[in-house]
């Protein structure tokens, strides 16, 4: 018996220094950057083949090599005047990975733009667009005037260690601006009140990945904080959807209106917006 005792409370002890050193490490806060293009009608495909040819050898050998955590390229499922089409997006560690992949990129483009002058005009057969260099066939396919590039941080993350692979996932991003000096008190309500049925979905395969993300580099006025989270399919957020209202239905009406009161004394609720996107290319890294 107090041999059983003394290893009871070994195992005990070791799992409270275990969480203990779980919780002192510190939470991953990647880094994405996002090159927001307005694609002309008529276009994708030749963008996508930029995109294929000049980036992905790219963010593919980065990501070989650790730097990159995530790429992909999305499209808006709504069009919406005045916003991009098409999203370019990597995932870094740190702002060191972020000059890694910038002065890669600005190689890759010197290097291709020197060989497309150098082959001077185009082969036979081959499109006009195809032999000229990659910042003329980007101004063909892009309205180069409305680019506006992004640099966010995701304050809270989850991902999924069990998402299925060869998936191109929708994504849902939900806008909010948060009041002045209202971030930490919005970020702990969230955490709180939402991140648990985040979790409780993402534990239940219904999504793939989630956080919680700032402007690292703030470009934009019209939202402080958004909400993002990938499916497998679109019938995923209604599952989405039931879940969230069921974990409020089951509170009391006290309660309910307690949260909505909370919610909405921590941002501007009449400039909350969402956005919806699918991916055309998605990659991580492969499986160990």
């Amino acid at each position: 018996m107090k041999t059983r005792l003394f290893f009871c409370l070994f195992v005990m002890l070791l799992s409270c220094i275990s969480s203990s050193a779980q919780q002192s490490q510190p939470q991953m806060q990647p880094l994405t950057f996002w090159y927001g293009y307005t694609i002309n009608p008529g276009k994708e495909d030749e963008f996508l083949d930029l995109v294929k040819t000049v980036g992905q050898p790219v963010r593919d050998k980065l990501m070989a090599d650790g730097v990159v955590l995530a790429w992909g390229v999305q499209a808006s499922l709504l069009r919406v005047p005045g916003n991009s089409t098409h999203f370019i997006w990597y995932a870094v560690a740190d702002y060191a990975g972020l000059e890694k992949v910038d002065s890669a990129m600005r190689a890759q483009i010197s290097k291709l733009n020197d060989e497309a002058t150098k082959s001077g005009t185009a082969k036979k057969g081959q499109k006009p667009a195809a032999a000229g260099s990659v910042t003329a066939r980007l101004g063909e396919v892009a309205d180069m005037s409305k680019v506006h590039d992004y640099l966010t941080r995701d304050l809270v993350i989850g991902l999924s260690p069990s998402a299925p692979t060869g998936v191109l996932p929708y994504s849902r991003y939900n806008f909010f601006k948060v009041k002045p000096g209202k971030g930490a008190d919005f970020r702990k309500a969230w955490e709180k009140y939402n991140k648990p049925i985040f979790d409780k979905l993402m534990a239940d395969g219904v999504i793939l990945a989630y956080g919680l993300a700032v402007e690292d580099v703030r470009t934009e006025g019209e939202f402080t904080h958004f909400v993002w989270y990938d499916v497998k399919d679109l019938a995923s957020l209604d599952k989405v959807r039931a879940t969230f209202i069921a974990d409020r239905d089951r509170r009391s009406q006290e309660e309910q209106d307690a949260l909505t009161h909370l919610f909405v004394s921590l941002q501007d609720a009449d400039a909350s917006r969402s956005e919806l996107t699918r991916s055309l290319i998605f990659h991580v890294p492969a499986s160990k």
